[in-house]
């Protein structure tokens, strides 16, 4: 585990950099500095562009990872994964073009505001996709690091920048939402110039003699990184078809708070998946069944604090923002307990897209996204924001209990063991007893003392009681102790 902890170590602090300056656009620059109306075109734009990146990267960038260490020469493949999104790119831009209109009116049918933004959602999406696949590129090489800085923290920064030209008159909103597709180009720009660096390819159209299985394999993999994205994005558009586009303003705060609980699992992903996709090539079923527990065990003792964390100072934190954009407690529970469930199934989806059996998850998958549209038709118009909340969870939860039983049927293995119960009991210990702890002092104070207070008694009982071995090796070196 050493190079998948110095990796994740650095790509979690480079994540969580990127969402803290998320957590400042959503909260504070983007409900101070432009209406809620626009807000909430902004994330129907992003969410549109992040349900038709999958189509449109054809798969590529889970093919990449699948294949790659099983060549010997690389160059025929690499020049097939970066032609093959091609495929779909071109008709889907046709069909942008010459179905414009049709398309702007489906999107505009509860807010006419979305109109005028087709090809922003198109060429957001068209970029979203390429950045994948050279962000795949650079991680088979286990250099994952940029890549994150680049995913997590560029776009990001890009924001704030152009929020902050909104505020002072520098430019419209309208010139922002142009920006805005200009810097998703930028980056993977940049990203494909990071990947050839690393490893410069030849282009060779002598492709490799599997070809049909990789195509066939990208093609399917096509369902199951669209269920995923459904699964996350489908709620902020399907928002904006039934109720005002405003509501997918105040629902992407809520979302946006809840999201950062997994931001240690993309961390870590970013390097556990090469790793699996390698000990699956080599059958090395010990090492795979070592790997999916231990990282089950991390991401959900990080994850679980982190929870803690947002759920038990959310009161005090939406003291802090426009009161409109305070009514998404229910929202933030339940998706902080899908991000939750998410986190403690480690590297379950690495082995699963990796693996032989990746045919019948992604039929799965496909089922299951088709239920959460069903779901969100049913709960939005009914409750609202907080009815896409409620078919999200029940979505995800069901998906994810279908995976984990999947993994155990097909390889024997489960992610939990004994020290998964011991952090289940240190998270309800926590959670119940700071639950009552209320201060009367400005919001950001509560939150300070409440995170010193809950952190210190986590992180104290995790070393004291040597939990994990792989979390008390970092703690150790942090406290400088060998006992405590």
């Amino acid at each position: 585990m050493g190079i998948v902890l110095k990796q994740t170590f650095f790509n979690t602090i480079i994540t969580y950099l990127g969402f803290a300056m998320g957590a400042v656009n959503a909260l504070f620059l983007y409900t101070n500095f432009i209406t809620d109306e626009y807000y909430g075109l902004v994330g129907v734009v992003l969410s549109t562009s992040a349900i038709l990146m999958p189509l449109m990267a054809f798969g590529v960038q889970n093919t990449l990872v699948k294949y790659y260490s099983s060549f010997e020469e690389k160059d025929s493949f690499l020049t097939l994964m970066v032609l093959l999104p091609l495929i779909i790119i071109i008709p889907l831009g046709l069909f942008s073009y010459f179905g414009n209109s049709l398309v702007s009116e489906f999107l505009s049918k509860k807010n006419v505001i979305v109109k005028d933004y087709v090809w922003h959602i198109f060429l957001i999406g068209l970029a979203m996709a390429y950045f994948e696949v050279f962000y795949a590129w650079t991680r088979v090489q286990l250099k994952s690091i940029f890549g994150n800085f680049m995913k997590e923290v560029f776009v990001r920064l890009g924001v704030t920048i152009l929020l902050f030209s909104v505020y002072f008159e520098f430019i419209t909103v309208d010139v922002f939402m142009n920006a805005l597709v200009g810097l998703y180009l930028l980056r993977t720009i940049i990203m494909k110039i990071q990947a050839y660096l690393l490893k410069k390819p030849k282009l060779d159209f002598n492709f490799p003699t599997n070809s049909n299985e990789i195509i066939t394999y990208s093609a399917l993999i096509i369902l199951g990184g669209s269920a995923a994205v459904i699964l996350l994005e489908i709620d902020k558009f399907m928002i904006n078809q039934y109720i005002e586009i405003e509501n997918v303003a105040y629902y992407a705060v809520a979302v946006h708070i809840a999201t950062v609980i997994i931001a240690p699992s993309r961390a870590m992903h970013q390097i556990t998946y090469p790793m699996t996709a390698e000990l699956l090539n080599d059958n090395n079923l010990v090492g795979l069944k070592a790997l999916y527990q231990k990282s089950s065990l991390t991401l959900y003792i990080v994850a679980g604090l982190v929870f803690l964390m947002i759920i038990l100072n959310l009161n005090d934190l939406y003291q802090m923002i426009p009161s409109e954009y305070r009514g998404g407690f229910f929202v933030v529970l339940l998706i902080g307990l899908i991000k939750l469930y998410d986190s403690f199934l480690g590297c379950n989806n690495a082995i699963l897209f990796n693996s032989e059996y990746y045919r019948a998850v992604l039929w799965l998958g496909a089922f299951l996204a088709a239920m959460t549209i069903l779901f969100n038709m049913w709960l939005i118009p009914e409750f609202g924001m907080d009815g896409a909340a409620m078919a999200s969870f029940l979505a995800v939860f069901i998906y994810n209990t279908c995976k984990l039983v999947y993994v155990k049927t097909k390889f024997n293995m489960w992610p939990f063991t004994k020290e998964t119960f011991k952090v289940t009991a240190l998270i309800v210990l926590v959670g119940a007893l700071f639950s009552s702890f209320q201060f009367n002092f400005h919001p950001l104070i509560n939150i300070s003392l409440k995170l010193f207070l809950m952190t210190t008694m986590y992180i104290g009982i995790l070393y004291r009681f040597r939990i994990s071995e792989d979390v008390f090796g970092v703690l150790h070196r942090f406290l400088g102790k060998k006992n405590i």
